[in-house]
């Protein structure tokens, strides 16, 4: 069976705009545990638009569950990962002006600045790499000591209709050859309950991280059905 774990984030979004207490995350996450989904994303960013330290450790106070926290490489938030232990960290690129993750990680200028802050994760902590699907980029992932990639699936899912076909074969190449290195293979970014039926059955990816999409559709439906919804839409069969 496919994985999902859903990424909180745009509850605190919402939260954040009037700077109060509400909505919490921690709320909508144990909602989630109520559905099909497998576990939960949170981005750290280190401008704190969104998750805050406080949300990191109310989760681990509260909620036992599978925890994917995203991160910058840098020490600070490695820091800050071996503190709260999430089962696995994701390292993704962060500019300040973005509206969200522009694009994967690059590693052609940072794998010396990535490889130095994976030294000091805790070895029980799981990392991974968000990654563009690029067969180049993950040669350069084999001189890295990590647990898997997550596929940067943005630019499929911006993609002009002429353009989709090509984009996703770049996904199934990239998934393939990231098995074929021995890494956990999840994909992530845009993905809808519309776009994501052309890669749900590229068998090499064992985990979809979904987040606006699925918060978004919980105005209308609530949490649980719109979790619901996707998880059996990437299982059916």
């Amino acid at each position: 069976m496919k994985k999902l774990n859903v990424n909180v984030d745009h509850v605190a979004t919402l939260r954040q705009a009037r700077l109060i207490d509400y909505p919490d995350p921690i709320d909508v996450i144990k909602l989630v545990q109520k559905s099909k989904a497998n576990g939960i994303v949170m981005h750290l960013r280190e401008d704190r638009r969104h998750i805050q330290d406080s949300d990191l450790l109310n989760f681990r106070k509260k909620i036992k569950f599978h925890f994917n926290l995203e991160i910058a490489p840098t020490i600070e938030m490695i820091k800050i990962a071996n503190k709260i232990r999430p089962d696995v960290i994701t390292l993704v690129p962060e500019k300040r002006m973005e509206l969200t993750t522009e694009g994967g990680l690059d590693l052609l200028k940072n794998k010396s600045k990535i490889n130095k802050v994976l030294s000091i994760l805790n070895p029980k902590i799981k990392s991974m790499l968000f990654i563009d699907p690029d067969i180049k980029i993950l040669d350069i992932c084999k001189e890295l000591k990590i647990y898997g990639v997550e596929i940067n699936t943005g630019s499929y899912c911006e993609a002009k209709k002429i353009h989709i076909k090509k984009e996703v074969q770049k996904i199934k190449e990239a998934s393939k050859y990231a098995k074929e290195l021995g890494y956990f293979v999840a994909a992530g970014h845009g993905l809808n309950k519309y776009n994501i039926s052309k890669i749900k059955n590229i068998n090499e990816i064992e985990e979809y991280n979904i987040g606006h999409s699925i918060i978004s559709d919980s105005i209308f439906n609530g949490i649980i059905k719109a979790t619901n919804k996707i998880y059996d839409i990437i299982n059916k069969r």
